[in-house]
């Protein structure tokens, strides 16, 4: 980007982004960030990036080519309408805020806005998180190129025409990560409760599905395939499968799980 690069908010997600960011290079001085929190945004300086507390502590002429808003969505009303100064044909609104719409957006920086909406998960903490994007009429190719570029440094990402697909992309891959964790936590009460003891319960739990998770990641094998390659005629995961994948096991479940999150999501985009 020949533009600077407008962060506003620092947190947990931001800052993930923010270190992708570097990683791959970008020069610190190409960033800017609005962190309110001074300690962080001290620390930011420090480390060579402008850092203020306010959009109005920016500098009068200051143009940015993005401006990602990565603030809690209780936050948005009040965080975002100052940065309406930048609206312009050379600069794109990005947010990676759940339940904020595209005409949430466009309703506060004028309907002429490019807007891009976004939804990352929770590893890209690690560079192994996943984000899906959807632009409005306004995003050009270069800037849709240049928001794909930012949100790759955290991870894979995905593009949709369809904005409504957002919210059950909320609900997988966005909440997916709880869901993961949650697993871990029922092997891990599954195997004390059949005689392990806690520590090694968890430790099995916890590294099982870590690395059944990169093995899927590195494998081109379908999930089923590789379920199938661990499963013995007669053995004790087909006995377990035979629970797990009954008429009142896991699949309906979990559709009804991401179906009620889905809804959810709706609920919360208004």
């Amino acid at each position: 980007m020949d533009q600077p690069l407008l962060l506003v908010g620092c947190g947990k997600m931001g800052g993930a982004m923010l270190e992708g960011w570097l990683e791959m290079g970008m020069p610190a001085s190409q960033i800017h960030i609005v962190e309110p929190y001074e300690p962080m945004a001290e620390e930011l300086r420090g480390r060579g990036m402008g850092a203020v507390s306010s959009q109005a502590a920016l500098p009068n002429d200051f143009a940015p080519g993005i401006v990602l808003f990565a603030v809690k969505p209780q936050a948005m009303d009040e965080a975002a309408p100052p940065f309406a100064a930048y609206r312009s044909p050379e600069t794109v609104f990005l947010s990676i805020a759940a339940g904020k719409t595209i005409a949430y957006f466009e309703a506060m920086f004028g309907d002429e806005a490019a807007i891009v909406r976004s939804m990352p998960n929770t590893p890209a903490a690690v560079r192994r998180g996943i984000t899906v994007a959807t632009p409005n009429a306004h995003v050009t190719s270069a800037q849709r190129n240049n928001c794909g570029k930012l949100l790759e440094a955290v991870g894979a990402v995905a593009w949709v025409d369809d904005e409504s697909l957002i919210d059950p992309v909320t609900a997988l891959s966005g909440g997916g990560p709880a869901y993961v964790f949650l697993l871990v936590e029922c092997l891990t009460q599954a195997g004390i409760d059949a005689g392990l003891p806690p520590d090694l319960s968890a430790q099995l739990a916890r590294t099982t599905v870590s690395g059944s998770g990169e093995l899927l990641r590195q494998s081109d094998e379908r999930p089923s395939t590789l379920r199938e390659n661990v499963t013995s005629p007669g053995g004790t995961t087909a006995e377990a499968l035979n629970v797990l994948m009954a008429d009142d096991g896991w699949q309906p479940l979990i559709t009804k799980a991401i179906a009620a999150a889905t809804a959810r999501s709706r609920e919360l985009a208004g």
